[in-house]
């Protein structure tokens, strides 16, 4: 898989394509935002203006990402692997060895991704290292707070 490559799953491609095609819908109202506050005349302190803007900017961003994530996206498919290793649609329980302390995440593609629920991207740190470890192997992944290690507990999918 080349570097810069976004695996991604068919689910998780359909949720970006939904989201993109309700981004687009959104244009026209905030473009008509726009030029109805361009007719009230001073821009400078016409707050409706520079708000339709802003939103403007912030949707165009949105969509370029989708746009962008789509472009460089491998997919790849969500059935369960023949391998008792961990691959992308795993969910795997984690004890971090420094404090013991035990969680669960599930390696997910592009779209895909909630960490609030343990849903993270395949290309996240803490995935790149469990991915293709196998349960009670020890890695160490290169974390925003440092080198950390696990022990993987577990794999399911």
């Amino acid at each position: 898989m080349p570097a810069d490559a976004v695996p991604m799953t068919e689910e998780g491609r359909e949720v970006l394509l939904r989201e993109a095609s309700e981004l687009e819908k959104r244009r026209p109202a905030i473009r008509r935002a726009i030029e109805e506050a361009r007719d009230k005349g001073d821009l400078r302190e016409n707050a409706d203006y520079h708000a339709s803007r802003e939103e403007l900017g912030m949707l165009e961003a949105r969509i370029a990402q989708i746009n962008g994530l789509l472009a460089t996206a491998v997919l790849v498919k969500s059935s369960p692997p023949p391998t008792d290793a961990v691959v992308l649609g795993a969910t795997v329980t984690l004890r971090r060895l420094k404090d013991g302390q035990e969680l669960e995440r599930t390696i997910v593609g592009a779209g895909q991704a909630d960490t609030a629920s343990g849903r993270i991207l395949a290309t996240s740190p803490l995935a790149k290292a469990v991915l293709g470890a196998r349960a009670g192997q020890r890695v160490l992944a290169e974390l925003p707070v440092g080198p950390t290690e696990f022990e993987i507990l577990s794999i399911r999918y």
